[in-house]
């Protein structure tokens, strides 16, 4: 049986997510409580991270994913989904969801000008290898904590991570063409 996904859908690109996972899950947009019944797992993705927690907020959502995390289902970041998940970021920011050790720069390779794609080395056995990454307007992570396992680097710093049940990337998997990203999660459920 195809796991339930939840994928965040107040704003970013949550439907390159859908189109990602069509085939491996069932999905479905997660815009109000009622949304996180029945779901396996849920990614919020990449886009505007204040904007993106301000809307999690004025829904009243975060309960919910935290109720997600408590109950060890998994939750995966992308991008501004990383920044939201993490515990510490640099910067003026609204409060996250501090669900991951990790403290993260926004924008942090520059404007959406300097925007690139690049092979990343997925390691931690899964079996993944090299990974096309897209990097728009990516944050990097500075530093993790105990726990935090690095699966994998670009140019030495930290570009997917996990802790726990949650999985971060700096980058969107979602553009890159190739599912095992999602593949990988998929797995967790």
């Amino acid at each position: 049986m195809k796991p339930n996904i939840g994928i965040l859908a107040l704003q970013g690109d949550f439907k390159e997510h859908r189109d990602m996972l069509e085939g491996m899950a069932n999905s479905v947009y997660v815009r109000n409580k009622e949304d996180f019944k029945n779901i396996d797992g849920l990614i919020i993705p990449g886009g505007e991270s204040t904007t993106m927690m301000k809307l999690i907020n004025r829904y009243n959502l975060a309960e919910n994913i935290r109720e997600l995390y408590d109950k060890d289902i998994p939750i995966f970041g992308t991008c501004a989904g990383a920044i939201i998940l993490a515990d510490n970021v640099v910067g003026n920011n609204p409060k996250t969801l501090d669900l991951i050790e990790m403290k993260i720069e926004r924008n942090a390779y520059g404007r959406q000008l300097y925007s690139f794609e690049d092979d990343v080395l997925i390691k931690g056995g899964l079996g993944i290898g090299d990974f096309p990454a897209v990097f728009i307007r990516a944050p990097k992570i500075i530093s993790t904590g105990h726990g935090v396992y690095e699966l994998a680097h670009y140019k030495n710093d930290p570009v997917m991570v996990f802790q726990n049940n949650v999985l971060a990337t700096t980058f969107h998997p979602e553009l890159s063409g190739d599912p095992a990203i999602h593949a990988y999660f998929l797995s967790l459920t």
